[in-house]
């Protein structure tokens, strides 16, 4: 809470009023009024580039504030603003949205390739079959392009041949025209030279198309723990990995609740991902059961593998010269998430450790009826 204040509130409103920090030992609550201010404000400039909070936020932010609050000075007024707004939006997440805001205005005068990218048209896209099966929107016309060659890990293909070309194209472009700016671009995880990042060259609304129109009618039917929430937001990336190239990276979940991951060129024997069980967050690195849990998928050039986010996986080393890129596409619900969080039942049908618990549990339950039944039953006996 800003000092300076009366004390008295003005008995205006039911705002808490300000006090000096000597005054009182908790400190109020910062609220705004709930109504704007009936009578003219004079706004203060706010257009200080140190400062957290952005200048058309605090100067919304000050036709609310409470009568006795717009009294103070700039300064006070603006640790009162910060106060409220740091309730909702940490200075971290601030800093974080505006190094991004910086960075995509640097970025905007790349021009793509491909403009097509801006307009999705699933026709030029994707492929027949798959447009067909989704179009259709029932399992059974997924199962009719869907191979699962392991529990809750899919394999398909969904893209048109010239797609791969297209967007190793656009990515090689986009990388070589930064280096030549002298720009430092974001990549996948912060790791690596090759990465790229797809919604910064234009695949913002191509992804996220993809992900409402044509990843979410598989994901309503194949992951069930959803419950039909919402994918309602993405990341999309195009790695290349190998001789030369980024090195792969080692175990890991990824930060998704659904990952979409499509190979798009490969020049190597093997290209392995191995899998080793669905995990919640409490049992993220538990040890897995290695004849049911584990898995090797061989990544095959054309071919799409759908998987959860937390089915842990890690790359299979393989021998020098080698060379793959990916096309990944993180698929995240926030609702899932809220309900992950106050749910304590929600995982037993995903988590592999979850429900191995609540099959012992379930296991000691009945020997102890068990048990109990034959006591009766001997007591019975013995009369």
């Amino acid at each position: 809470m800003v000092g300076g204040g009366d004390g008295t509130g003005g008995g205006r409103h039911s705002e808490p009023s300000v006090h000096n920090s000597e005054d009182t030992e908790e400190m109020p609550i910062p609220r705004l009024s709930l109504v704007p201010n009936n009578e003219e404000v004079s706004s203060d400039s706010y257009d200080d580039p140190k400062l957290v909070y952005s200048s058309i936020v605090l100067r919304s932010l000050e036709k609310y504030l409470p009568p006795e609050i717009l009294e103070l000075n700039r300064n006070e007024k603006i640790k009162y603003m910060s106060d409220v707004l740091r309730k909702y939006i940490s200075p971290e997440d601030c800093n974080k949205a505006q190094l991004y805001k910086n960075y995509r205005e640097m970025i905007s005068s790349y021009e793509p390739c491909y403009r097509g990218w801006y307009n999705f048209d699933p026709k030029l896209f994707l492929l027949p079959s798959f447009l067909e099966a989704i179009s259709v929107n029932t399992e059974a016309s997924f199962r009719r392009i869907i191979y699962e060659p392991h529990p809750s890990v899919f394999v398909f293909e969904m893209f048109q041949p010239d797609f791969f070309d297209k967007l190793i194209v656009e990515a090689e472009t986009f990388r070589k025209w930064a280096q030549e700016k002298n720009y430092q671009i974001r990549r996948l995880n912060n790791t690596g030279n090759y990465g790229v990042v797809l919604d910064d060259f234009g695949l913002d609304i191509f992804l996220n198309k993809l992900t409402q129109d044509f990843i979410f009618p598989l994901c309503k039917v194949f992951f069930h723990e959803l419950r039909g929430a919402m994918l309602d937001s993405h990341n999309g990336f195009f790695n290349e990995y190998g001789h030369e190239r980024d090195p792969e990276l080692g175990k890991h979940i990824d930060h998704s609740e659904i990952t979409l991951n499509v190979c798009l060129k490969k020049q190597l024997e093997g290209g392995e991902i191995l899998f080793t069980g669905t995990r919640c967050k409490k049992h993220m690195w538990t040890k897995y059961k290695a004849e049911q849990e584990m898995f090797r998928y061989t990544h095959i050039p054309g071919k799409a593998i759908l998987h959860r986010g937390r089915h842990r996986h890690s790359p299979i080393a393989t021998t020098a010269p080698r060379y793959r890129a990916n096309m990944i596409l993180y698929c995240r619900s926030s609702l899932f998430r809220e309900m992950e969080t106050y749910q304590k039942d929600y995982f037993s049908d995903w988590c592999g450790q979850c429900a191995q618990e609540s099959k012992f549990k379930e296991s000691q339950f009945l020997d102890t009826r068990r048990e109990e039944m034959i006591r009766i039953e001997d007591g019975a006996n013995t009369r």
